[in-house]
């Protein structure tokens, strides 16, 4: 027995061995590379679990719903849509991501190598354990075409996969598949392994969005559409079980819509119900979801009942209070979307009566508080009736369009003298709380990686409101107080109270209007002419660039030699100068005098290079050479994604690792 138990122990030493010599040889690997400046379009193939929903698979890719396309069949695959660039440090094809941790649970490496199915891409084994809530840096594999195809689609071969199935699923032909991975032998692929899958056109079909409501009834078939389709005799339904079951399906019908109407009537439209102690005795157990749910009439006694264009006065509420709202509002309001209309008392009682203690800032139109409502965090926009214009513009926007980095709207309230607009609540604050003495403020400094994440997110959000909504919208007062951050360091852009449609003329898109904003974020030719334009919201995101960099604010007081030579300057014109004193990223001397010193010089230098030089091109004083929001987006990505690779480098600093940097 003993001279056996070596010989085991030698087996299973070698099984190991042998193991782990067959994991690493199945282990994917990304496409090489020469071109650092090439950046395409391409897919990556992911089959999700029940658990990853369309929310969860946009956060881990770091998409929007239109970038996420479904396979039909029973496959159950999802087809993901990402920038791919040429890594200027591996030579690689790489796409780059974020990944929030969900629990403490082994290490980063082992959990983002399961949620990921082998798609991710790491340099060194991470070791880090894994900390609830951090916020992961990633890259993901993906490939560019040389030319011959328009895409190519990131694979893992799975059991029961081959070129000539995958040839067949994705109507392509199996020598496009073998030239495209420079397979010697298309019967030798290796389960695990990241193959490339050449394509001429989008994979998939739209990402359909389940809803919670059931789904109408499907119309009887006509003649037309049952024509030459063959017909299982055996398995049809008697005619008596059809039409019994359509009669009790429309008695319960009429049943609901009687039910219904006498709710309505009796709690909408009854003249002289008084009901004051009924409403402050009865709670709702429910809580209101962001305003893309659009049932909010007569939800319960406290929700005010309304129709398009007409809100009726609160139930309980005394004859001598009023709301003013009805009568600005017009229809075209709730085209898309209808928030929550919620009560003064409710509002009153959510803040503590506008504590001080609940006080989050002070805006340009009014007072920002934090609330409670119906059991959720909420941030309330207080304003005073005078502002009817700002409240009636925030409400025509963000009725209309919704994006993961613009703040949502969930509703509003008034009272006789006051309005009030309520958001979601950014857990983190503004960005420039964060940027700006933020030791003073109780807030640990922003790492150069979380910097980039920011102005990615930032940049994604004005992209939406200047390309993608109709019309198109003109923010008019970007700037670090109007970006928030949630829970995990996520910008939303906020405060549009000063969002203006844009129309097209001779020049481009462009609205003449009064000279509104921000010293220090107004681009030159608005100053000038009055013409609010995408490339005016281009200028103040240059400026936020700039901030993000330095730390400064954009108008910084540079002290003289005495206290009356103290002179105020634009920190766009401070930086455009450090610039042409820094050539390159090489010799950057002079931009490194204004590089913030939170950062303490942990950053990559040529990225910061590259931002600053982004930020110079956004700030250029003819608005035809700056880039549009578009562009932004794509150098900022790569920018983020050459962080990424820095980060990697270092080895598992803590430091930067977290999102923050700690200080020493």
């Amino acid at each position: 027995m003993n001279c056996l138990q070596p010989r085991i122990l030698i087996i299973l030493v070698f099984s190991f061995i042998l193991d782990l010599r067959i994991l690493c040889l199945s282990y994917p690997t990304p496409l090489n590379c020469t071109d650092t400046n090439r950046l395409c379009t391409s897919f990556l193939a992911f089959k999700p679990n029940s658990e990853q929903t369309l929310p969860v698979i946009q956060s881990m890719f770091d998409v929007l719903p239109q970038d996420i396309t479904i396979e039909g069949s029973g496959k159950d695959y999802i087809f993901i849509k990402k920038n791919c660039s040429c890594s200027t440090v591996s030579k690689k094809y790489l796409t780059n991501t974020t990944f929030t941790v969900r629990e403490n649970n082994g290490s980063v490496y082992n959990m983002v190598m399961e949620v990921y199915d082998g798609l991710s891409y790491f340099s060194s084994n991470f070791t880090r354990e894994a900390r609830k809530g951090a916020v992961v840096s990633l890259r993901l594999m993906c490939g560019c075409s040389s030319g011959l195809w328009n895409y190519l689609m990131s694979y893992i071969l799975r059991d029961g996969d081959s070129v000539e199935s995958l040839a067949s699923r994705f109507g392509v032909s199996m020598d496009s598949i073998v030239n495209a991975n420079s397979l010697n032998n298309p019967d030798n692929v290796t389960v695990g392994e990241l193959y490339f899958i050449p394509l001429n056109s989008v994979p998939g079909e739209p990402y359909t969005i389940k809803n919670d409501t059931t789904p109408p009834p499907a119309h009887a078939p006509s003649d037309a559409d049952v024509t030459g389709i063959p017909v299982n005799h055996k398995s049809r339904v008697p005619f008596w079980w059809i039409f019994g079951s359509l009669a009790v399906g429309l008695g319960l019908i009429i049943v609901v819509v009687i039910l219904f109407i006498s709710l309505r009537s009796s709690k909408c439209f009854s003249k002289g119900l008084r009901s004051d102690t009924k409403d402050s005795d009865e709670k709702i157990s429910h809580k209101f979801h962001i305003l893309r749910n659009t049932s909010f009439c007569c939800g319960s006694g406290r929700y005010t009942c309304c129709k398009s264009g007409e809100l009726k006065q609160p139930i309980g509420e005394t004859s001598d209070r009023h709301m003013n709202i009805p009568r600005v509002i017009g229809a075209d309001v709730f085209d898309m979307e209808k928030p929550v209309i919620f009560t003064y008392e409710e509002i009153l009682s959510s803040t503590d009566g506008f504590s001080d203690s609940n006080l989050l800032g002070h805006g340009r139109y009014g007072s920002v508080y934090y609330g409670i409502l119906r059991e959720q965090e909420v941030a309330i926009k207080k304003m005073t009736a005078t502002k009817t214009k700002e409240f009636m513009a925030e409400m025509k926007v963000l009725c209309k369009v919704h994006h993961t980095n613009l703040v949502e709207l969930i509703g509003y309230a008034a009272s006789d003298d006051e309005l009030f607009l309520i958001y979601e609540y950014a857990q983190k604050g503004s960005l420039r709380s964060h940027l700006h003495d933020p030791q003073t403020k109780g807030h640990t400094s922003l790492s150069w990686i979380m910097r980039v994440q920011i102005a990615v997110d930032a940049a994604r959000g004005l992209e939406y409101i200047h390309e993608h909504t109709k019309p198109h919208y003109v923010h008019r007062d970007i700037k670090t107080s109007n970006i928030l951050l949630d829970s995990a360091f996520r910008a939303k852009i906020s405060d549009f109270g000063l969002a203006k449609l844009v129309g097209r003329t001779n020049d481009g898109e462009a609205s003449a209007t009064t000279v509104v904003g921000t010293f220090g974020y107004l681009a030159p030719e608005y100053l000038r002419d009055g013409m609010a334009t995408n490339k005016s919201d281009v200028y103040a995101f240059g400026v936020v660039l700039f901030e993000m960099i330095s730390g400064k604010e954009a108008i910084t007081r540079t002290e003289g030699v005495a206290a009356k030579s103290a002179d105020r300057r634009s920190l766009a014109s401070i930086m455009l100068t450090a610039l042409r004193n820094s050539p390159d990223s090489m010799s950057m001397t002079s931009l490194k005098e204004h590089v913030d010193p939170n950062l303490m010089d942990l950053y990559p230098h040529d990225c910061l290079y590259k931002m600053a030089t982004l930020a110079k091109q956004c700030v250029d004083d003819d608005p035809i050479l700056r880039p549009d929001m578009k562009q932004i987006v794509i150098s900022l990505s790569q920018i983020h994604l050459s962080s990424v690779e820095w980060e990697a480098t270092l080895a598992g600093n803590s430091q930067v690792f977290s999102g923050l940097v700690q200080g020493r």
